[in-house]
């Protein structure tokens, strides 16, 4: 297969339809619109979740719960991840996020202790277990957890 020799599936590339343009197009005089009522008057915006006045479902259905919206979400990180960082290293949210493990630099971060590791590193997270610091400690490393 080459590059000059691909082509589209048929119906892939559909052409827009083109509203109001004589009777020959398919769409020609009320343009798909219908025969009065609201939704065939100029400037009248459709709301998609609007039935016609009758209660909307999303009004309909019980509400369950509360969102908390200032949670924060943890992102977990093994102990054995971080081996890919050289020896000697400062390991911290920008790091980790840098190497692929976590979201972004501003990412809450707990560590955990599953794996092992091999290195001493100083890491610095918002969140150590137990295990995963006993296990950085023994390598020669530091665990340290900045305050906000």
């Amino acid at each position: 297969m080459e590059l000059h020799s691909l082509t589209n599936e048929p119906g892939a590339r559909t052409q827009r339809k083109r509203r109001g343009r004589g009777r020959a197009s398919g769409l020609g005089k009320t343009a798909g619109r219908g025969h009065k009522g609201q939704y065939a008057r100029k400037g009248h915006k459709h709301k998609d979740h609007f039935e016609g006045g009758q209660m909307p479902l999303l009004r309909r259905l019980p509400k369950r719960g509360f969102k908390n919206p200032a949670r924060r979400v943890w992102e977990a990180v093994n102990v054995a991840s971080l081996n890919r960082f050289d020896e000697g290293s400062v390991v911290d949210t920008a790091a980790l996020a840098g190497a692929g493990l976590v979201s972004g630099a501003d990412a809450y971060v707990k560590l955990l202790g599953t794996g092992e590791i091999d290195r001493k590193l100083t890491v610095k997270v918002g969140a150590c277990s137990a295990s995963a610091r006993a296990k950085i400690e023994a390598a020669g490393g530091t665990c340290e957890i900045p305050q906000e």
